[in-house]
């Protein structure tokens, strides 16, 4: 997993797409890399699902079904962004509050064939990953 083996301390992933699009897929690989594999769940009814590595903290938020941006800052979820490393679905619904430095991936599936994901990768600020 190429992202996941460049993140570093503060990184703000944020992971965009419909319903089985392949976000939360993306998550279990990126924390089978750090091999946390047998610690994953998803976070749809808990907001937020932390993991630690041996260098940060990897903190899996689903703010799918939050009302709105204040209810994640009720929760303190800014905070979290000075705490190690997140990846957020359905993050799209907080980027005006995220800091400057983020990474956006979106997931489109292919309607042809419902095994194909098309990817694409934006970088705000100073955040990037070499993908080849």
């Amino acid at each position: 997993m190429q992202i996941a083996s460049q993140v570093k301390f503060g990184d703000i992933i944020i992971l965009s797409g419909d319903l089985g699009s392949g976000k939360t897929k993306f998550v279990e690989g990126f924390l089978t890399y750090f091999n946390l594999q047998n610690e994953i769940s998803s976070p749809t009814f808990t907001i937020v699902n932390e993991y630690d590595t041996n260098d940060f903290k990897i903190f899996h938020f689903d703010v799918y079904r939050l009302e709105d941006i204040d209810e994640f800052s009720a929760i303190g979820g800014e905070e979290y962004f000075e705490k190690g490393v997140s990846l957020i679905e359905w993050g799209e619904q907080i980027e005006s509050i995220l800091p400057p430095n983020y990474t956006k991936i979106t997931f489109n599936r292919d309607y042809l064939d419902n095994n194909i994901r098309n990817i694409s990768i934006e970088f705000f600020g100073n955040s990037n990953y070499v993908i080849n």
